[in-house]
């Protein structure tokens, strides 16, 4: 039985997470939820955690509707999750670390900074397969379609599995019920929104989020969602590049 991590960077109470779990158990998978305690968006991989002493502070949770399934809030980001959890925090290691599903959609070179897909990362350099999964809610929703996006995960990973250990992919699924399809694209130059500078002063910096004032890239993730696709774009979590400079 395909065993498997269910973090995210929203938060342990995220309908987002909840929808994945419920997904991949549905799928006969042995599930166990580790995700953090609060809020842990743009934390990309990172390891930083609240400690006492060198130990990180972990509570045991009863999620409703997924009673049978052994979660677990932390007091850390979901990179750091991944990364206990390959080393056995949460009992075996898991063969599968699947995030999600995030409110917001993650595109384009941006992801960089995303802990959704920092945990996939994280998961895949350490021996597992990764799926980060991402629903385009944009800045306004009016309804969220947590279970098609935690479906259209749990769809993907079969195939997943038929490549190598430390596969993997980054998912986007459209707010709406009229999704045309699954596609495979290449990252956009950028996210879809940009920060912006809006106070800098001696003692504050003030930032702001705005769509991007530009037509997405042709064929890349975010036209492609845009579009109304599901896209799946596989990662290379770490690789050197040549360089011939000595």
């Amino acid at each position: 039985m395909t065993r498997v991590l269910v973090t995210n960077d929203d938060g342990i109470a995220s309908p987002g997470l909840h929808a994945l779990a419920t997904a991949l158990l549905g799928r006969g998978m042995d599930v166990v939820i580790a995700a953090p305690v609060a809020q842990s968006s743009g934390s990309s991989a990172s390891i930083m955690a609240e400690d006492a002493e060198g130990r990180i502070r972990v509570e045991r949770r009863t999620l409703e509707g997924l009673e049978e399934i052994p979660a677990y809030a932390v007091h850390g980001g979901p990179g750091l999750i991944a990364l206990i959890a390959a080393r056995g925090a949460f009992g075996d290691p898991t063969d599968v670390v699947a995030s999600g599903v995030n409110h917001g959609a993650n595109v384009g070179r941006a992801i960089l900074h995303s802990g959704t897909v920092g945990a996939a990362l994280t998961g895949g350099l350490n021996g597992a397969w990764g799926v980060a999964v991402s629903l385009d809610v944009g800045l306004a929703p009016r309804e969220f379609q947590w279970d098609a996006a935690a479906e259209a995960a749990a769809d993907l990973v079969p195939a997943l599995l038929r490549h190598p250990r430390g596969t993997v992919i980054n998912v986007n699924v459209p707010n709406t019920p009229d999704r045309r399809g699954v596609v495979e694209a290449d990252l956009a130059p950028f996210g879809i929104v940009q920060t912006t500078l809006t106070q800098h002063d001696e003692h504050n910096v003030r930032l702001a989020v705005e769509d991007l004032p530009r037509d997405p890239v042709p064929g890349s993730d975010a036209a492609q969602l845009a579009d109304g696709w599901i896209t799946v774009t596989g990662l290379d979590p770490v690789s050197h590049v040549p360089l011939g400079i000595v």
